[in-house]
């Protein structure tokens, strides 16, 4: 369970829509289940996704919160609370600042990034339980972003664009490096999902690689499901984690900018 937010963007981050789609007063509310042998499919987690317009010395950001927490029942075995913000500038769509703050048992941890895009760089400050900050300039690239940003990078591009045959790669700030995601299209699937309804998806593999790479072949693949429509939210993702997997999978959606033209029933 630890940094199951994190996973769930970050896998979401992988997949390779084509322009941000930042739609304030939307909602995404999904339940994180974790399966194991002792387990067997127990929800545990929810994680919420909001995005708003927010001022600042005069001028209008997008602001997009992404917050993840145990459930009631678990805290007392595990209490979790993992907190990621990212302020979007209007005009170039790009991010400006990102801010983690991350509670989990014992382990805390707290990032901020802050992007200078005229010179290319981002400034990066972190700090995990008992140690203090770590700051690093970065190398920016104009496809390097925080997992958040990712999350919404790609979000209007038509499903005739993606490519069964060639996989692709999207680069995620982290900490003090630029990590590298891969993904795969694998085609349109019919998925239900939990209490909701039966969508219309397009389905990716992908997997968080090393600046060196990596191949399909090596490591574990993750699936993510997203609506086949313009909206193109993430419905339900699938990750394997050290003892067993843990699932996520919309519960609720509110404000989204289109209609939900991929929902069957």
């Amino acid at each position: 369970m630890k940094r199951f937010l994190f996973t769930i963007l970050l896998l979401t981050a992988a997949a390779p829509l084509a322009a941000q789609l930042y739609h304030p007063g939307e909602e995404l509310y999904y339940r994180v289940s974790y399966k194991a042998k002792m387990f067997p499919n127990t929800e545990m987690g929810t994680v919420e996704v909001r995005t708003s317009e927010d001022r600042s010395n005069g001028k209008t950001f997008y602001k997009v919160v992404g917050i993840g927490r145990t459930l009631p029942t678990y805290r007392w075995f595990y209490n979790l609370e993992d907190i990621y913000t990212v302020w979007i500038d209007t005009a170039s769509l790009r991010p400006v600042r990102f801010v983690s703050d991350l509670h989990e048992g014992d382990y805390t941890f707290q990032s901020q990034y802050t992007y200078n895009w005229p010179d290319s760089t981002v400034h990066t400050r972190w700090q995990s339980r008992k140690r203090p900050f770590q700051e690093k300039d970065i190398p920016l690239t104009s496809e390097s972003m925080d997992a958040i940003s990712l999350f919404f990078n790609l979000r209007t591009a038509e499903a005739e664009d993606f490519d069964t045959r060639e996989p692709g790669t999207l680069q995620m700030v982290l900490q003090d490096t630029i990590k590298i995601l891969h993904y795969r299209y694998l085609g349109r699937e019919n998925k239900k999902i939990r209490n909701v309804g039966k969508f219309k998806t397009l389905k990716f593999e992908c997997q968080l690689g090393t600046t060196e790479g990596y191949s399909f072949t090596d490591g574990t693949i993750f699936t993510l499901w997203i609506s086949d429509d313009r909206n193109k939210i993430p419905l339900y993702i699938e990750s394997p984690v050290k003892v067993g997997s843990i699932q996520a999978y919309i519960s609720k959606y509110k404000g989204l900018k289109y209609p939900l033209e991929s929902l069957i029933r």
